[in-house]
């Protein structure tokens, strides 16, 4: 199951005298990887690449940002990959410290910067949600009210008619299994008017 991240997580490390900073931090898409770049490029001025990754659905990205193509983004999005992550940017800043470390001392340097941060970066299961919406008469509102605070459910919104409009959001995996304890203890008088995630 695919994981993000709680709070952003950093690195440094110095490699044959270039310094290697990494940052791993929640991120949704790809305008705001970049508002994220452009960011570090005004706290790091000095900088010689400031390399990234997004693995965010279908704006994912990797950016070498002048190192030797291939030797940067892609080896920081195949980190993100393999820890099994989604909506994450990944960025390094180097600093070059004048020994150059060749291609394959740049894909460690990288991946290992990345992989440094991420040792430390709190990570947050991502599930599908669904929402339900029930309908129940006034004698069942605090029947239903429990069972939504012992499924650890969200109650999105409440409209109070003729009948209880009861709006709920909960992980998908647990939706069948309460809609079958709403059922059974509302005895038939439970109307479900949408069921959709």
């Amino acid at each position: 199951m695919p994981h993000t991240l709680a709070a952003p997580a950093h690195s440094e490390l110095i490699i044959k005298k270039s310094r290697f900073i990494g940052c791993v931090q929640p991120m949704a898409d790809r305008a705001s990887a970049q508002a994220a770049v452009d960011a570090l490029w005004k706290q790091h001025p000095g900088a010689a690449h400031i390399c990234w990754a997004l693995l965010a659905g279908g704006q994912s990205a990797a950016v070498d940002d002048g190192e030797p193509s291939g030797t940067a983004g892609r080896p920081m999005l195949d980190v993100l990959r393999h820890q099994d992550l989604e909506g994450v940017l990944a960025t390094v800043v180097r600093y070059f410290g004048g020994v150059k470390l060749g291609a394959g001392g740049l894909v460690r340097a990288y991946t290992d910067t990345i992989a440094q941060a991420l040792l430390t970066a709190p990570k947050v299961t991502l599930q599908r949600m669904a929402t339900l919406q029930c309908e129940v008469p006034y004698a069942l509102e605090g029947f239903v009210r429990r069972e939504v605070e012992s499924a650890g459910a969200e109650l999105v919104d409440v409209q109070h008619g003729t009948l209880v409009q009861l709006q709920i959001r909960l992980p998908e995996a647990q939706a069948g299994a309460f809609v079958q304890r709403i059922n059974d203890g509302g005895q038939g008088r439970v109307g479900w008017t949408d069921n959709r995630s």
